[in-house]
């Protein structure tokens, strides 16, 4: 899907626009999807989207093993907050700089009327945020870097 970010009488909107079915193509606003239908003078415009390539199978060893690459811990290593439904950011807790441990609230994410605690998974530093108070997000953008 292809992203974009629109601001309309002051609100801020992300657009996801999908696959071409026909007449219509999948769209998520603020993450809620809609099939929305073509015009007329739009449909000659837009190409069909073709059916994604299946993964090749995976590689495997001389015993026919599966090679399976398993994760490596480094403690040097940055790693993203990320918005775990979509929503509003409505507070930071930390800035950039401020150490933090696995599992601490960094920022308030408001989402269906509610207030929901955004937390970390690893401790560190907080090096970057990318996002600011008010910015809508969808489920599983990064809000910040902590490393």
């Amino acid at each position: 899907m292809k992203e974009y970010k629109y601001k309309i009488n002051g609100m801020k909107f992300n657009v996801a626009v999908g696959d071409v079915d026909g007449d219509f193509v999948r769209v998520e606003v603020n993450g809620t999807p809609y099939k929305v239908e073509l015009d007329d003078s739009q449909k000659s415009k837009i190409a069909p989207v073709a059916a994604p390539k299946r993964p090749a199978a995976a590689p495997r060893t001389s015993t026919g093993e599966k090679i399976i690459a398993k994760p490596t811990a480094s403690s040097g290593s940055a790693s993203a907050v990320k918005s775990p439904l979509p929503g509003t950011i409505m507070s930071f807790n930390v800035k950039v700089g401020d150490t933090v441990n696995a599992g601490d609230t960094v920022c308030i994410l408001e989402a269906m009327k509610m207030e929901n605690d955004v937390h970390t998974t690893n401790g560190g530093t907080v090096k970057q945020i990318l996002v600011n108070v008010g910015d809508s997000v969808l489920e599983g953008n990064d809000l910040m870097i902590i490393e």
